[in-house]
């Protein structure tokens, strides 16, 4: 069993950042503190993303492959393509396809086994399982041989510290919704440090990846000596006991481009259950819910219903329709005013 750590608190872990305006195409990037490395949820205009964060992205999550949520995917090809990198994207039905389609788009005559080794790795979903496959640069991005596949049930990507969990959403297509869920947040206390003649330094993040992994309580941790005036062997639960404070993990989810129905409501509720921070999609404002109707979007009355519904802490709006382009800020006040209308 791992360790047990009293209850703390802590900056969070994960930073959340709408690329683009509320008008413009929609696309969530999430740095990952204290790693060089991020997440993407959609990749509609990515344009506004340095190329120096652009190249931490080691898994994009996209909602569904019309235009708006997709065409971002050439710009991060075409950073990353001279890379040693690895890249795992997950989508709905047909993605890899789609995918496809976008590299047979190009000619790679000048790859071979010199060319840097980029390599994605494809997930597509459906209510039944997920299918994955490779493609690298070397081979011109042709697929391997045979897939893996696997049961779906929820869960897209599971790692120590966070996991990302699915639902499958109706858009007229499938469209996937998407929640980040941290295991719990571990807080370096400097008191504590100080107590045992410690510095902070890399061997941080190496207890915290026990912390989160499943070390026993009286795992043997050696510090370095260069971080350390004294004692600098512990076992993992006496350290962890001194210096680090735990609290609940921060949750983050992404709901964009679905009909406002029985189905819809049950799963969004599901997916974004108390989450810290909820972003969804809020194309209308609900005296056009015959449009946001036709074209399977929320109103932004409905948007703030579902956060209410799934009693969220914050609610972000974002994907408007571009007929509200000289009061946006109507549907801000249009999801604000349901959400606290409506919360328990």
């Amino acid at each position: 069993a791992g360790c047990q750590i009293p209850a703390g608190v802590m900056a969070a872990a994960f930073q959340a950042t709408l690329l683009n305006a509320p008008l413009k195409d929609p696309g969530l990037f999430i740095r990952l503190a204290h790693e060089r490395r991020a997440l993407q949820f959609d990749l509609g205009d990515i344009s506004a993303l340095a190329p120096r964060d652009a190249l931490k992205i080691s898994h994009v999550f996209v909602s569904h492959a019309h235009i708006d949520h997709f065409f971002g995917f050439d710009r991060l090809l075409r950073l990353t393509v001279e890379r040693q990198k690895q890249i795992h994207l997950f989508g709905p039905g047909g993605f890899i396809n789609h995918v496809q389609g976008k590299l047979d788009g190009y000619l790679w005559n000048l790859l071979g086994p010199q060319s840097q080794s980029l390599v994605l790795d494809l997930t597509e979903v459906d209510a039944r399982e997920m299918v994955t496959m490779r493609y690298r640069c070397r081979n011109g991005f042709g697929p391997a041989a045979a897939g893996r596949r696997e049961p779906f049930t929820g869960s897209l990507l599971e790692e120590p510290n966070f996991t990302i969990s699915a639902e499958i959403l109706d858009h007229g297509t499938p469209c996937l919704g998407f929640a980040l869920q941290e295991r719990f947040r571990i807080n370096v206390l400097n008191e504590g440090l100080k107590a045992l003649g410690l510095r902070p330094g890399p061997w941080l993040q190496d207890l915290k990846k026990a912390l989160y992994g499943s070390v026993t309580a009286d795992h043997e941790f050696v510090i370095p000596s260069d971080y350390a005036s004294g004692r600098y062997r512990f076992t993992v639960g006496d350290l962890a006991k001194r210096i680090t404070r735990a609290t609940t993990g921060q949750k983050i989810a992404y709901v964009t481009d679905i009909a406002y129905s029985e189905k819809n409501i049950a799963r969004v509720v599901r997916l974004a259950r108390n989450a810290d921070h909820l972003f969804i999609e809020a194309a209308f404002l609900d005296r056009h819910r015959h449009l946001a109707s036709v074209r399977h979007h929320l109103t932004a009355q409905q948007a703030g219903t579902l956060a209410a519904m799934a009693e969220v802490k914050r609610v972000t709006p974002f994907h408007y329709s571009a007929r509200y382009g000289d009061c946006p800020e109507a549907l801000a006040n249009e999801v604000q005013a349901a959400f606290k209308r409506q919360r328990p």
